[in-house]
């Protein structure tokens, strides 16, 4: 018997064709669209397609992949059901990606895709990129990985990957670790595992977060501006292993007496922070008053985790910080 795959349709250039009125491309195709150019997959899995949205990447939000992960969530504890593809825009596709990583607990793939090409361009991706990523769902070796990205015929761990380029196939790279592993003549095939994996418990999200990225003389305004406008939660893009212009110190320290969280991680693209430096508006300072490091997660990851983090009414510090620091 073939294994049922559910494909969750959410938009993104994977489902874009060129609108001929204004020569761009605009969300069009539905998933049996999408899909009857995904040949021969018939061979492999059973296909439940399923349309939640057919949106662009940069109008997914909070709210929406909380949407989401609550119907991937449904689908996974089906008996029938194998494992989930969800197709995305890959503007925010690594931050939906995250997103289920942490809400989601479950020993069954969930692969997410999309593609860097619309359907009216040479080359259109998204049929490769889908089969890619049934291939891989059905794959005994992909279960209890966490959720997975598959682009280009690679692998990659949601914790750890980022888009690294506006126009190429394989913008979808793990810059520290590399790939999981790679799709080769329709088998996946891992080259490496992940250990440790975290989990968050809540049915809700917390979307008043915010990230601010440092940079030469900046000053507190924006951390302040945040405050008194009522965020919740802050993460602070910090130079280097965790440091911070001075004029920024007594914003993070207005935002932490106000009982907003803050989060601090590297603008470097590797390399966890860590409170190595002593002088005014680094990692020393800012740890002892009360900024929580975020590991080498990117800023827009320590967001999801922290908006997630902040529902789930458990101990911040210690969802960010447990077996990594001391």
């Amino acid at each position: 018997m073939r294994k049922k795959v559910a494909i969750v349709f959410t938009g993104g250039t994977i489902s874009m064709k060129i609108d001929p009125k204004i020569s761009a491309a605009i969300p069009a195709l539905s998933g049996e669209q999408i899909m009857s150019m995904v040949t021969n997959i018939d061979k492999y899995a059973d296909i439940e397609p399923i349309e939640l949205a057919r949106i662009p990447g940069p109008h997914m939000s909070p709210e929406k992949m909380l949407e989401l992960s609550k119907l991937v969530k449904r689908l996974v504890a089906r008996e029938d059901i194998t494992g989930v593809v969800v197709t995305h825009g890959t503007d925010s596709l690594e931050e939906t990606a995250y997103f289920l990583d942490l809400s989601i607990n479950t020993y069954k793939p969930i692969i997410v895709v999309g593609a860097m090409r619309s359907n009216s361009e040479l080359g259109y991706d998204g049929a490769s990129n889908i089969s890619a990523a049934i291939c891989t769902v059905i794959s005994e070796e992909a279960k209890n990985k966490g959720v997975l990205v598959v682009m280009n015929n690679e692998v990659n761990a949601a914790n750890e990957v980022t888009k690294t380029h506006t126009l190429t196939l394989d913008t979808f790279k793990s810059p520290e670790f590399g790939p999981l592993g790679i799709v080769d003549n329709d088998e996946v095939i891992f080259y490496r595992h992940i250990t440790k994996h975290t989990y968050i418990e809540t049915d809700s999200v917390e979307s008043r977060v915010d990230l601010i990225k440092t940079a030469v003389g900046m000053d507190s305004k924006l951390i302040k501006y945040c405050v008194d406008t009522g965020t919740k939660g802050i993460v602070l893009e910090a130079m280097g292993r965790g440091n911070i212009p001075p004029l920024m110190v007594e914003g993070v320290k207005y935002a932490i007496k106000k009982g907003v969280k803050i989060v601090m991680v590297s603008r470097c693209h590797m390399g966890r922070v860590l409170d190595t430096y002593g002088y005014e508006g680094a990692g020393r300072e800012l740890r002892e008053a009360g900024v929580i490091f975020g590991g080498s997660l990117p800023g827009q990851k320590a967001r999801i985790k922290l908006m997630l983090a902040l529902a789930s009414k458990e101990n911040i510090k210690e969802i960010f910080e447990k077996d990594r620091y001391k």
